[in-house]
């Protein structure tokens, strides 16, 4: 017995549990923030999924710096299921009107699914109006029918009616449902809301028309008296897909493209149109991959055996009987097993004392390497020996880059306590610690361990080794020994410009000289990275969210997870698009090849931010206006409107002649052409000017070869000072003129 007891109590060990198996494609990125992006789809490489159709962008669409997955620009996808569906988010059209009737606000939405093999799911998905007198149309030229199809929801009602989930949508509720054909793949659909005049419509001030998901929609959301509530209206509408419009029997005759992989098989959808792959029976996984239909673990269900031990072989299983009995485990098992053979055994209290010895000292050493190996591990999987090999080649200054023990991070941010968070971002959170000498310091850990995230935390190592500039914030070390990779800075007390700039500060408001320090400071670390650094860096995600500002609320950019450093003889890297909608550069959305002249659009965003105290992105601002900044911006330019968006304390504190200067600067900055923007260079010695408050009057005469010259003065007033705005010859700092576009 005692041979055998320590083997039994070893085994039921507790063993670290496998990781589930991937239903993405073998080196791509499983999931965009919480969506999982199972194969045929793909994300960040075109090479990840099945093909164009199925390509999504994952795109980093709002300040707190979520990644966000994309169908287009304005869908995005919230649930992929390998059953063949998708589910969007789609805005409502909505009317609204006085007690007058008169129409005061609408939306008309309209979306395409394009050509590939997506289709709205009839099943599914039901149109809804909800409203008084409320009239939605929805409309939609399909080819599949020859004609454009037409589809009408009346609702009506006389008096306030609290719709319930229980209650149905009758049209004289309020509300009403109908049904769309199969098949569509575009919709437009638009509502009207005009009031009887025998009734008093004040508790309905608005008509709603959207499609929504049978399954999530809840009718007692959308009450008479809702309003709408611009971003977060969204329905969810699922979208079916197939992989290919053909037959099964076409499918694989064509061995080359056939989608299914082994022990999959061919199915049809109910629409009929096109196929799907499944799992064979007895299999499970992802059957689009080539090995991803696993064969089941049937003594992982529920009791196979009624007694014994299963045992699975080659997709099989047996039931085996314990020690000392015989017979079918499946059914039950006779003779009174191990219990008989042992019951004649004494247990002696010293043996059984030191048998809990043994195992305890063995538990310890068990313990302790498996420590040691995990901390190996770790600093193998977050990217130890990719570091290393940045650090042997030469490139690195190894001296300013600390390694820290675990342990000491762990007791400085009181175990990473949830009151000690700083922010949070699109690689990982931010912790506030102070080192046992009394030292403050920033911790941040990383959300996500992946090959993608795990490079740009070892990037951002590297770069910030590099840089020694008083406006970028200093690294001062790192451990790798944890389950999620840290990065060890400097503690800036005073929070982001972003906050600084949407969340003031009434003690100590943003002033138009602030404004400008601020701006040059970021402008001349820039400057630094793109020339001055022992190599090329550039940023490529500059916004007011990634600006810190010290406690004299000095500048300091930060988070360096996705810049990249260039040789000398490059002038560009060719790289997916990263980056954060409303300071995204449009040129390089367009040709994935990102400049120095994509951190000068960045900036520009920022320059305006600061003159306009606006956010980069604004559901605030009307579609005329422009949802970005920077249209918004370039409009007021345009049409002499320049002072009508300006912050209050812009106009109040600052110089108009210095105002038009910095706004001239940041919409050269914000140039569609990259070539016609200034360099980091020029911008920053212009701010210098400004800020010196010295009066500037530059040459017209520019040599650059350009066609167009964009805008002109706003009024007479300003002529003579931004009429041709740059540095002039004489400059100690640049032989040529700046620019001649502003």
């Amino acid at each position: 017995m005692w041979v055998f007891l320590p083997m039994m109590v070893l085994s039921l060990w507790p063993v670290a549990a496998s990781t589930a198996r991937s239903a993405a494609k073998p080196g791509c990125q499983e999931k965009c923030g919480n969506v999982s992006v199972p194969y045929p789809f793909g994300i960040l490489e075109r090479s990840c999924a099945m093909n164009d159709y199925f390509f999504q962008y994952c795109i980093t669409s709002n300040n707190e710096g979520h990644p966000e997955l994309l169908y287009d620009a304005n869908m995005s996808i919230s649930n992929i299921e390998l059953e063949g569906t998708v589910t969007v988010g789609i805005y409502p059209a909505f009317s609204c009107s006085n007690e007058s009737g008169i129409e005061t606000d609408s939306f008309l939405q309209s979306f395409n699914l394009g050509s590939g093999p997506f289709m709205l799911s009839d099943t599914r998905n039901i149109f809804t109006a909800t409203g008084c007198d409320t009239s939605a149309r929805v409309t939609s030229s399909e080819s599949t029918y020859g004609a454009t199809i037409e589809i009408s929801c009346l609702s009506s009602c006389t008096e306030y009616v609290e719709k319930t989930d229980e209650n149905p949508c009758s049209g004289y509720s309020g509300c009403c449902h109908t049904s769309i054909p199969k098949g569509l793949k575009s919709l437009d659909y638009s509502v009207s809301n005009r009031k009887s005049a025998f009734y008093n419509y004040s508790f309905n001030p608005c008509g709603f028309g959207f499609l929504a998901d049978k399954r999530s929609l809840k009718i007692s959301d959308w009450p008479l008296s809702r309003t709408p509530i611009l971003g977060r209206d969204a329905t969810d509408v699922v979208i079916e897909w197939v992989v290919e419009n053909k037959t099964c029997e076409q499918a694989k005759a064509n061995t080359s493209a056939y989608a299914c992989g082994a022990n999959a098989d061919c199915t049809y959808p109910e629409s009929g149109q096109g196929y799907r792959c499944s799992c064979n029976e007895g299999f499970e996984g992802n059957p689009y991959l080539k090995e991803g239909c696993q064969d089941i673990d049937e003594c992982k269900g529920e009791k196979p055996c009624q007694e014994g031990t299963c045992e699975n072989t080659n997709g099989n299983y047996k039931c085996r009987c314990p020690i000392g009995k015989y017979g079918n485990g499946k059914i039950g098992c006779k003779g009174h097993g191990i219990i008989t053979i042992i019951s004649g055994v004494g247990v002696g209290f010293g043996a059984l004392l030191f048998l809990f010895i043994g195992l305890w000292w063995v538990y310890k050493v068990f313990k302790r390497k498996r420590c040691e190996k995990l901390k190996k591990k770790y600093f193998k999987r977050n990217g130890g020996l990719l570091l290393q090999e940045q650090l042997s080649s030469g490139e690195v200054n190894v001296e300013k880059i600390k390694m820290f023990p675990s342990k000491e991070l762990d007791k400085a941010t009181d175990h990473y306590n949830e009151n000690r968070t700083l922010g949070q971002g699109g690689q990982g959170t931010v912790y506030k610690g102070m080192l046992a000498d009394g030292k403050i310091i920033a911790v941040k850990k990383s959300k996500v361990i992946d090959e993608g995230n795990l490079r740009q935390f070892i990037n951002e190592v590297v770069i910030l080794s590099q840089i020694n500039h008083r406006n970028v914030v200093k690294l001062l070390g790192c451990c790798l020994e944890t389950e999620l990779p840290l990065l060890v800075y400097e503690f800036i007390p005073n929070g982001t410009l972003f906050q600084f700039l949407h969340d003031p500060n009434e003690e100590f408001p943003l002033t138009w000289e602030i404004r400008v320090r601020i701006a040059t400071e970021v402008a001349g670390a820039l400057f630094y990275l793109h020339s001055a650094a022992s190599i090329a860096i550039f940023h490529r995600d500059i916004k007011s969210a990634n600006i810190l500002l010290d406690e004299k609320y000095r500048a300091k950019v930060a988070d360096f997870g996705t810049s990249r450093s260039v040789s000398v003889d490059q002038t560009h890297v060719t790289t997916l698009v990263q980056g954060t909608f409303g300071y995204l550069d449009p040129e390089y959305f367009q040709s994935s090849q990102f400049t120095d002249k994509s951190d000068v659009y960045s900036f520009g965003v920022v320059l305006v931010e600061l003159l306009t105290g606006q956010k980069a992105i604004s559901f605030t601002r009307s579609e005329e206006q422009g949802r970005s900044l920077a249209t918004y911006f370039l409009m007021a330019m345009e049409s002499n409107c320049l002072f009508d968006i300006l912050d209050p304390q812009v106009v109040k504190q600052g110089k108009k002649e210095d105002v038009l200067m910095v706004a001239s600067l940041a919409r050269s900055c914000l140039r569609l052409n990259g070539k016609e923007r200034p360099t980091m260079k020029e911008v920053t010695m212009v701010l210098e000017r400004i800020q010196k408050s010295e009066n500037l009057i530059v040459q017209r005469e520019i040599e650059y070869d350009r066609k167009e010259v964009m805008g002109a003065p706003w009024d007479a007033t300003s002529t003579s000072t931004i009429s041709s705005f740059g540095i002039s010859a004489s400059s100690s700092l640049d032989e040529k003129p700046l620019l001649h576009t502003y």
